[in-house]
């Protein structure tokens, strides 16, 4: 990793509560550009909370978030959109909207107040439908859309959006095993690229395949936080899941099995 570079996205002595719950406390990290960040642990642990917290949308009991060196309550509301996208868990449809209205979305932080989207904007927001394999849809009322079908478009929407940070919240839900696989795959290429992200995942086998860092949180407050290598180490997930794992290395992957 290099050091003299800016972070992208840093947590100093990060401490989050929920009511009289730690979901962490000390947390200090950092993601470069380039860099993919895992937030794992059992249901109930404070993953959404905790994606929230370095989003900028939960105040923490302790320390600072800091996106390109600038702490986030430093930003104004529209500049840190255009650099930082958050994917929630769901998306709910109050109205009825097509499929490329829905993506044309993720632009709005790049336009001005009273201005309409232009022909690059429609450009960019057709290209993400393509990546996520719904241009042919464009037309379509979202609330038709199946389940995955919807999730790959709220993907899309994110993808318009162009930030240099991606923080998504459980982004294979409803998707079939193809697209877990492509999603994560077009990430990681855009952290190729120089992008940053961030996801919470709940499938170990696909953390250990996407993920260079990963913070584990155990739900009493406790965490591990390191490098996938160290925090993906069968005794380390079998505590926090309470449950037997096995870690074995396949043709190079890295794979966890069932005792």
């Amino acid at each position: 990793m290099k050091t003299d570079a800016t972070p992208l996205l840093e947590a100093d002595n990060l401490a989050v509560q929920i009511g009289e719950r730690w979901i962490c406390c000390d947390l200090s990290m950092r993601l470069m550009p380039g860099e993919r960040l895992v937030l794992l642990g059992p249901n109930g642990a404070g993953k959404t909370t905790l994606l929230h917290a370095l989003a900028g949308l939960r105040e923490v009991q302790r320390g600072e978030v800091r996106l390109q060196g600038r702490a986030l309550a430093e930003w104004p509301g529209r500049e840190l959109a255009q650099v930082r996208g958050v994917q929630p868990q769901s998306q709910p449809d109050w109205f009825a909207a097509t499929v490329m209205e829905t993506a044309l979305v993720g632009r709005h932080p790049h336009l001005g107040r009273w201005a309409w989207e232009s022909g690059d904007d429609v450009r960019i927001a057709h290209e993400a439908l393509i990546c996520m394999g719904l241009d042919h849809m464009g037309e379509r009322n979202i609330l038709t859309l199946s389940g995955g079908e919807r999730q790959r478009l709220a993907i899309a929407s994110l993808l318009a959006q162009q930030p240099d940070l991606y923080l998504l919240d459980e982004p294979l839900s409803h998707l079939d095993l193809h697209y877990q696989v492509a999603v994560l795959a077009h990430f990681s290429a855009l952290a190729q690229g120089g992008a940053g992200v961030v996801m919470v995942l709940h499938d170990l086998n696909l953390a250990a395949r996407f993920a260079d860092h990963v913070v584990l949180l155990d739900g009493s407050g406790k965490m591990v936080c390191g490098t996938a290598d160290e925090v993906l180490q069968a005794d380390v997930l079998s505590a926090a899941f309470g449950h037997p794992l096995r870690r074995h290395v396949i043709e190079g992957q890295v794979a966890f099995l069932l005792e």
